[in-house]
């Protein structure tokens, strides 16, 4: 098989290069209807359906549901839905609810995989283009930003701010586009096949990686970066 030179690289966010890690001080004191603290297996589901890439994760009345399906187009939508999730998963108690929201969409809560500053920087380095495109409500340039990782991220392709969401082919023609390179040389890495996969769609090259904790997957970017001899 001939290898692709790809000019360009695109990295989905949650589940790739970053994640939303469990951390035992945002859901200790949660507390469902009862007054009772919420059990880890209650808090792991929880954190499940805050951050799954598709698929409606509870069940949502008319109004819920247009946000849900529209959440990662408006803030406000995404604020709306992922507080009724969280009332609908055991958080009952609005404060508590808004405090946790207030978290999860913090991009400096999050953490990256033990490979993303050498794929970063070994990408960059070798004058390969390189996107961030990502379904998301908020903005995650400060996840990069206080690492100095944002030095080697050519574009941001935001779903809130592009208008389009993955598997639409607009958010993927968008960060072509801006990366100025054609879709044949192009790599999405995601952990997505419907959402980042649909990056096939337009003529990328598509690599699946798995969404594990952090401390469960030391390397698999950069095994996908020297497959598909980027490095």
């Amino acid at each position: 098989m001939d290898l692709v030179t790809f000019r360009a690289v695109l990295f989905d966010f949650s589940g790739t290069v970053f994640r939303l890690e469990q951390d035992e001080t945002w859901l200790a004191d949660l507390t469902d209807h009862e007054g009772e603290r919420l059990d880890i297996e209650a808090q792991t589901e929880l954190m499940r359906r805050m951050t799954a890439p598709v698929g409606q994760v509870v069940d949502l009345d008319e109004e819920h549901l247009h946000a849900w399906n529209h959440r990662d187009r408006d803030p406000e939508l995404h604020r709306k839905v992922y507080l009724e999730v969280l009332k609908q998963s055991g958080v009952p108690h609005a404060d508590q609810a808004v405090a946790l929201y207030t978290r999860l969409i913090d991009p400096t809560q999050w953490t990256p995989y033990p490979d993303t500053e050498a794929v970063l920087k070994g990408v960059s380095g070798k004058g390969v283009k390189l996107g961030v495109l990502s379904n998301i409500a908020f903005d995650i340039r400060p996840a990069f930003g206080r690492r100095g990782w944002d030095a080697y991220v050519d574009e941001f392709i935001l779903s809130f701010e592009v208008g389009a969401v993955k598997p639409e082919p607009e958010i993927f023609r968008a960060a072509v586009e801006r990366l100025g390179v054609d879709p044949a040389e192009t790599l999405m890495v995601g952990d997505s096949e419907e959402a980042d996969g649909a990056a096939r769609d337009i003529g990328c090259a598509f690599a699946l990686v798995e969404p594990l904790p952090t401390h469960e997957r030391p390397d698999a970017l950069l095994n996908v970066m020297r497959t598909h001899n980027v490095l």
